[in-house]
């Protein structure tokens, strides 16, 4: 029986390291100009990072952990961000358009001249003055999710 049990589970333990790969670190690094565009990053940490110029464009980020870090002048243009913690972020000129931030948290961040065009919010938790200031600039469809950047907000009409 402990046999059948070992064989199962070492039949098991390729595809969950395929499924889920160890968490890269990025924690208090400066990571300005740096390119992960494309790149899969599900679950990496990038706490307290200096993100400025950073291009993130269509990478999947699920997961991610980018507390307290700085976002200026970054691209996340259609990436992947369902499920990311993203709470005091400071985004200023950041590309989020096309963005997925489905069930995001992003409770205490900051929004400077940012490009949420065709961004989905749906179940994303906010503050109810982000979701006020955001709901300004707010517009366009997301083209993977097809849903509007204002319905995935809750805006008001």
């Amino acid at each position: 029986m402990i046999a059948l049990l070992v064989g199962f589970w070492l039949n098991l333990a390729p595809a969950q390291a395929l499924d889920y790969p160890p968490p890269l670190s990025y924690s208090n690094a400066d990571l300005k100009g740096q390119n992960f565009s494309g790149q899969v990053l599900r679950t990496a940490e990038f706490s307290n990072a200096n993100l400025e110029d950073v291009n993130f464009s269509a990478a999947d980020l699920r997961g991610v952990v980018m507390s307290a870090s700085v976002l200026t002048g970054t691209n996340l243009h259609a990436a992947n961000l369902g499920n990311a913690l993203m709470d005091q972020v400071k985004f200023k000129q950041t590309d989020l358009s096309d963005a997925i931030l489905t069930e995001a948290i992003l409770l205490h961040s900051t929004f400077e001249a940012i490009d949420i065009t065709g961004a989905d919010f749906t179940d994303a938790i906010l503050d109810g003055a982000q979701i006020a200031k955001l709901c300004q600039i707010a517009a366009g469809t997301n083209s993977i999710t097809g849903v509007s950047t204002r319905d995935s907000l809750g805006c008001l009409d």
